[in-house]
């Protein structure tokens, strides 16, 4: 055996260990990163993602990764560590894609379908149809507009921040939370802000009527041109309400660590 071939051969547990510790934090990510962490995504595929990021990101992070513990149970808690890292980090990014479904919420209640609801297995619960459509496209948009690679990018920097092996600051991670979720719900606010106010305009002019004429049944006569007026509306707004929400999303990689 050359020389070359002890020296790797000593180097593996190391690089084993470095392996590990990476997949943990890259793999609780890509379990919730936007347009790869999908739950319409074969669970195969994502394990792929995870492996292939983490090969390609072995050779950059091991300077900044800790030597390998000493006792199992100081390993077991650094994965444990990275693994909420990664889960945090995927979590964080995927709050401002999901302003976008929450803006189709909005829509939906102004629209009057908010009782017409199906279910959402992305969130495991039941939204309404439209915001159903808009999540479903926004993982389309995320990927065919490359910003993937911004989540992707927070990722690698993060470990600059988060230093591995170490649990994530309390104080710091729950800060970014709530800034994240205030500016997604901004965000989703701004989205249907239009169909808010028409829908204010809507309900002062349907008062007026029924003063007018307090014996037409005004909520079933203006039912089917609330809805039809809504559709109007939405297909008027949907290029500037989708150009609003890509612009918005490109000016947030200060919201995740790393790319402030």
């Amino acid at each position: 055996m050359s020389a070359a071939d002890a020296a790797l051969v000593q180097a593996l547990p190391g690089l084993a260990f470095a392996f590990v510790l990476l997949l943990a934090r890259i793999g609780g990510a890509v379990m919730l990163l936007p347009g790869i962490g999908e739950a319409a995504l074969p669970p195969m595929v994502r394990v792929a993602i995870a492996l292939a990021l983490t090969v390609l990101l072995l050779p950059v992070l091991v300077p900044l990764l800790p030597p390998a513990p000493a006792t199992p149970w100081r390993l077991l808690a650094m994965l444990a560590a990275e693994l909420m890292s990664g889960l945090w980090l995927g979590w964080l990014a995927r709050v401002f894609v999901l302003s976008l479904a929450m803006g189709g919420d909005i829509i939906s209640a102004m629209l009057g379908l908010s009782n017409v609801i199906v279910p959402n297995p992305a969130m495991g619960t039941e939204a309404t149809a439209l915001s159903q459509v808009l999540g479903v496209g926004a993982a389309a948009l995320v990927l065919a507009s490359g910003l993937y690679a911004l989540p992707l990018g927070a990722l690698a920097q993060s470990y600059r921040v988060i230093p591995a092996g170490a649990f994530l600051p309390i104080g710091d991670g729950a800060m970014a939370a709530v800034h994240g979720v205030g500016a997604s719900f901004a965000l989703a606010l701004r989205i249907g802000a239009p169909f808010v106010l028409a829908s204010i305009a809507w309900q002062v002019t349907l008062g007026l009527a029924a003063r007018l004429v307090p014996q037409v049944p005004i909520y079933f006569v203006s039912l089917p041109g609330q809805i039809l007026g809504g559709f109007v509306l939405l297909a008027g707004f949907a290029t500037t309400l989708i150009a609003l929400w890509l612009a918005a999303l490109r000016a947030t990689p200060g919201l995740l660590p790393g790319l402030g």
